[in-house]
């Protein structure tokens, strides 16, 4: 999907799921009108699944995305109240879910010190997608919490969209905003041979960066934090050096 612009608008590839990159282009589009032009371009798509859950009781959920809240909620089973979620983003989420939300604003490692900071009187339950990063529950469990995990997605691989290869093929800028380290793989496998456009990068964190290394790019911002607002602070730096004389 594109959002109708005008002018010298920098194209915007958002390469998250669906759901995620439309509320993206959504804030891109308040904050900075015709400037961008957004285009979604999902790289994943969930695939929910309905594994049989660990034994209970549970006291408490982890929740590190916000497609495992929606996966959550599709497994219509009884579920702890408590939930320690990763970021405002997720929590707000889990909160409209029913959940009673604790967001640690921040990565993995924010997670896990939010829990050993203020930890249930039982197990926890870390709720996740097939991929995931920062070992979470193996950290609680070294730190003397008892976690069990289940599965709840998998993140299904898609193509570019023909309208995000013909704009990278293309002389000009495009920015794009990536989010994970496998968004990141899946980035370099999609772009097409013949690439033309001037790529400026905004990543997440250290670990996205990494990922990135030797892809040809004109520019990178890494965000200040790791969420989507500073992911959208760092589009805007982007622009800002773009437009610089």
């Amino acid at each position: 999907m594109a959002r109708q612009s005008t002018g010298n608008a920098i194209p915007v590839l958002l390469t998250r799921p669906e759901p995620q990159s439309r509320a993206f282009a959504g804030a891109l589009d308040a904050r900075f009108g015709p400037r961008v032009r957004a285009v979604i371009t999902p790289l994943m798509t969930p695939v929910y699944l309905t594994p049989t859950l660990p034994e209970g009781p549970f006291a408490a959920v982890i929740l590190t995305s916000a497609t495992g809240v929606e996966a959550a909620a599709r497994l219509g089973v009884s579920l702890p109240k408590r939930a320690f979620c990763v970021g405002n983003r997720t929590a707000a989420q889990a909160q409209a879910a029913g959940f009673e939300a604790t967001s640690a604003d921040g990565d993995a490692s924010a997670l896990v010190a939010a829990v050993l900071a203020d930890p249930p009187a039982g197990r926890l339950l870390h709720l996740r997608g097939e991929d995931t990063r920062g070992e979470v529950a193996e950290r609680l469990i070294s730190a003397g919490l008892e976690t069990e995990s289940a599965v709840l997605y998998r993140q299904q691989v898609q193509p570019l969209t023909a309208e995000a290869v013909e704009i990278l093929l293309q002389p000009g800028p495009v920015i794009l905003p990536v989010f994970s380290p496998r968004t990141a793989t899946l980035l370099r496998a999609a772009l097409p041979n013949g690439l033309c456009a001037e790529l400026l990068l905004a990543a997440m964190s250290d670990a996205v960066v990494s990922a990135l290394t030797g892809l040809p790019h004109a520019a990178l911002e890494m965000a200040r934090r790791p969420d989507a607002d500073a992911m959208q602070e760092a589009v805007g730096r982007l622009l800002e050096l773009r437009s610089a004389p």
